[in-house]
């Protein structure tokens, strides 16, 4: 384990590598590998454990029974997720979640964190308070997808999270975490319609693309 590199996750920030290598016999640490397209957890689901992701990125995805998937987050190095859910024991999974690529997962057992030990309570506490931050942090996250998904043309939620990205990295230049694909599960639009909307934006100049990669020119006004 390279608890320096666990430090500077999101949810062990301010905690020293020989702390958070104290807390993790505490928590119930177990480390797993995982490789792409593998699923994680599964909707229906119940889990007692929150997942820290040490390499690699997993897709918080949701599938009705005809096979329609809506990606709903992208989960990067660092991140975590099942939070929620491992906070409401017995509330099954309403989301799936799987590798998007080869990927290594902390898991901590959720009782174990809200269950300060007499032992650490400081950089435990400390801990809380990360993980309380995270979970405001996740709502902000599914707020955005609101808002994007909102406008009632593909053009316009094409530029909503674009805008929003663009926004995000201070740049009008930016990699966004989503192929094609995923990007169209995530806006809620169909891979082919979303493909030709944005071919039909390059050529008007708004913007250009290279794979995941983005460029935006222009008021990037069009029709929303």
């Amino acid at each position: 384990m390279d608890f320096d590199a666990l430090c500077r996750t999101p949810l062990f920030r301010g905690t020293s590598p020989q702390e958070a290598e104290e807390m993790l016999g505490c928590l119930g640490a177990e480390r797993r590998t995982f490789s792409r397209g593998q699923r994680i957890y599964r909707a229906g689901d119940t889990v007692t454990a929150l997942g820290v992701v040490l390499q690699g990125r997993v897709l918080i995805e949701s599938a009705d029974l005809w096979g329609n998937t809506t990606v709903l987050d992208s989960v990067g190095t660092g991140q975590i997720f099942a939070e929620t859910y491992a906070c409401c024991p017995g509330e099954p999974l309403m989301v799936d979640v799987t590798a998007a690529e080869a990927a290594e997962v902390l898991f901590l057992r959720m009782e174990r964190i809200l269950q300060v030990c007499p032992s650490s309570c400081a950089h435990h506490s400390r801990l809380i308070r990360n993980l309380l931050a995270l979970s405001a942090q996740k709502n902000l996250t599914l707020s955005r997808k609101i808002f994007h998904t909102s406008p009632k043309t593909i053009r316009g939620r094409l530029l909503s999270y674009l805008s929003s990205q663009a926004l995000r990295s201070g740049s009008r230049s930016f990699t966004i975490p989503f192929d094609r694909q995923q990007l169209a599960d995530y806006l809620n639009v169909d891979r082919s319609a979303l493909s030709n909307e944005l071919s039909k934006m390059q050529r008007e100049g708004l913007l250009r693309t290279q794979r995941n990669r983005f460029f935006l020119f222009g008021d990037g006004q069009g029709d929303v």
